[in-house]
């Protein structure tokens, strides 16, 4: 049997390696190693933030390996999963379809969305889960004629028990992530490798070979008739480039703002992540309890249950790169005027409830990157780049031709479901 090696275990890899068995002998190779959720207690954060010995969010990485943070040279703070499942381990569960953008080339997504709905279950119905200050902000939105919606979740809500920790690894299988489609691809034979990093793909006339992967302190080579690669929106074009493809300077990575204020027993920090979602011209808000923010910037005031959080996400512009695996990003005057409609928006929401003059900002962060080997219209029907071996695919988002403004994990997969498909009638 052919031979295919996954690169990546999150939203693409893994959707591409579940499609991708028998087919082909499928191996996926992970960077990371097994995810665990943070077990820490949290309580001691509030102490630990008087005292000071919390200053930099690249430290979490110490308590929780399977978050990877690093910052741009203005500060700007990036997320990434690391291990099995990648970030969708760390994401909220959000299943939503966005693929507009993408219809606009030719790419019909349909039968795939279908396929996903069946297989991963799906709820809006989950207000029972939320806090009542989120509650008071639905309906404070519905008041002023936002129009909030409750944003679809994947997962068997009925297992939630209001812990707050969605982001930091749910421990009650409540959240659906990958993992349930990397675990059925081994079902079916597929192989999975952890803690084995893919340095470059080895290609000959226009043809890739295998792959070289990092195990520790050695370098291997593993043959393939295909590669997939789906190592996510940082992880992808490093491994095209160390490889000799060019990608574009076309990095979008939806930066994140939150704006908080004192709101007694508000109770944020104990409900689902990002329970309904405003839709605005160039930027989303939803309620998010920032932990980023909460643990590591200075001006975000304790106690966490006294807490009120908006979340400002942007659809930003697709101008920023990964190179020799640094993060050169930064938001533009457009970005920066939609981040302060935002902000602005939010403060009014507050104002309403008498809240705002007390309100702060948390630390801008990103974690949905893609966009620098975008797919053009010429390649809707192969959903394969020019550039790239013939026997080479990517499968995440590095495929957007542009945010989605909106968390892209069901998107992702129907993309990745559709290229396997593609792959296995070559």
């Amino acid at each position: 049997m052919r031979k295919a090696v996954v690169v990546g275990s999150g939203a693409g890899g893994a959707a591409a390696a579940r499609e991708l068995q028998g087919s082909f002998e499928v191996m996926v190779l992970e960077a990371g190693n097994e995810f665990k959720p943070l077990s820490l207690d949290l309580s001691w954060v509030d102490q630990f933030k008087r005292a000071g010995l919390l200053w930099d969010e690249r430290g979490i990485q110490l308590l929780f390996p399977a978050m990877r943070i690093r910052k741009t040279a203005d500060r700007m703070v990036m997320v990434n999963g690391i291990g099995t499942g990648g970030t969708t381990t760390l994401a909220t569960a959000n299943g939503i379809r966005r693929d507009h953008d993408l219809k606009t080339l030719g790419i019909d997504l349909d039968d795939e969305f279908a396929e996903l709905s069946a297989e991963i279950p799906v709820t809006t119905d989950h207000r029972s889960l939320w806090s009542q200050a989120s509650r008071r902000l639905f309906d404070l939105c519905l008041e002023m004629g936002l129009a909030p919606a409750p944003l679809a979740k994947m997962g068997d809500y009925t297992r939630c028990v209001r812990c707050g920790r969605c982001v930091l690894g749910c421990r009650h299988a409540a959240k659906w992530d990958s993992r349930h489609f990397l675990r059925s691809a081994v079902e079916k034979g597929a192989r999975l490798f952890t803690a084995s990093r893919v340095e470059k793909i080895v290609i000959r006339s226009n043809r890739a070979t295998g792959v070289l992967v990092r195990k520790k302190l050695r370098t291997e080579f593993i043959s393939a008739d295909l590669v997939v690669v789906a190592a996510g929106g940082f992880g992808t074009p490093v491994i095209l480039q160390n490889s000799g493809i060019p990608c574009e300077p076309r990095l979008f990575v939806d930066p994140v703002l939150c704006v908080a204020a004192p709101w007694e027993k508000a109770g944020q920090n104990k409900e689902i992540s990002m329970p309904f979602v405003v839709e605005r011209d160039g930027f989303i808000l939803s309620p998010y309890f920032d932990y980023l923010s909460y643990f590591f910037n200075r001006h975000w005031k304790p106690p966490a249950q006294d807490t009120s959080v908006l979340m400002i996400k942007l659809a930003d512009s697709a101008c920023g790169l990964v190179r020799d695996g640094r993060i050169e990003k930064t938001l533009t005057d457009q970005d920066w005027v939609h981040l302060k409609q935002g902000v602005e928006l939010c403060k009014e929401i507050y104002a309403r409830l008498g809240l705002s003059e007390k309100s702060w900002l948390g630390t801008v962060n990103a974690g949905h990157p893609g966009g620098m080997l975008p797919l053009t219209a010429a390649e809707a029907a192969t959903l394969h780049s020019e550039r790239l071996p013939e026997n080479v695919y990517v499968a995440d988002a590095t495929l957007f031709p542009k945010s989605l403004g909106y968390p892209p994990i069901l998107t992702i997969m129907a993309l990745a479901k559709k290229i396997a498909k593609i792959c296995a009638q070559s």
